[in-house]
């Protein structure tokens, strides 16, 4: 894949594309066959990719502690195992 492939908005991307194009990074990389500004290119795009997908996991995060409160209307903590 050349550097005309790699997907230059990531803000519209949804979750499962942003991991889903760092697993393809990482098995390009993996690979080795690359040259180094490439690899380089790409292990760039992946680690923005990451900290995109991580951002986009705290914001759902938070979106679900608001939408869990107690009976007195304060928010508390559920597990999601505890469901």
């Amino acid at each position: 894949m050349g550097k005309k492939e790699t997907l230059t908005d990531k803000s519209e991307l949804t979750f499962e594309q942003t991991v889903g194009r760092i697993e393809e990074i990482v098995r390009m990389l993996e690979k080795g066959d690359a040259p180094l500004d490439e690899s380089l290119s790409l292990f760039e795009e992946g680690a923005k990719l990451i900290n995109t997908a991580g951002k986009m996991l705290n914001d759902a995060e938070q979106v679900v502690m608001r939408l869990q409160k107690g009976a007195d209307g304060e928010p508390r903590e559920i597990l999601f195992d505890d469901e």
